[in-house]
């Protein structure tokens, strides 16, 4: 399957990016060696796969466990924005 530059410009916005010509074309390669690699997939014989064995594992999930920080300055550093002890971001709901 190829990716022409206008799906590549479709989806940069989409994804509210512009891009330059230059790195439009370093899209196009990027997506075609991934849709690339998905083909190869695709191609692949899994009939000998037992797909059950996959569904009766289970997970392994550590303790959850409560760490207080403590510098607070460190970990608030790169926020713009502070409400309080809240980090305020911009409405991203249009």
């Amino acid at each position: 399957m190829k990716i022409n530059k206008d799906e590549v410009i479709y989806i940069a916005k989409l994804a509210k990016l512009s891009l330059t010509d230059e790195e439009a074309q370093k899209f196009i390669n990027e997506f075609d060696n991934i849709l690339t690699h998905f083909e190869n997939m695709e191609r692949e014989d899994l009939d000998e796969i037992d797909i059950n064995e996959f569904t009766t594992r289970k997970s392994v999930l550590r303790k959850d466990e409560i760490k207080v920080f403590g510098n607070k300055e460190e970990l608030f550093r790169n926020a713009k924005t502070m409400r309080d002890t809240s980090i305020e971001i911009p409405k991203v709901i249009e």
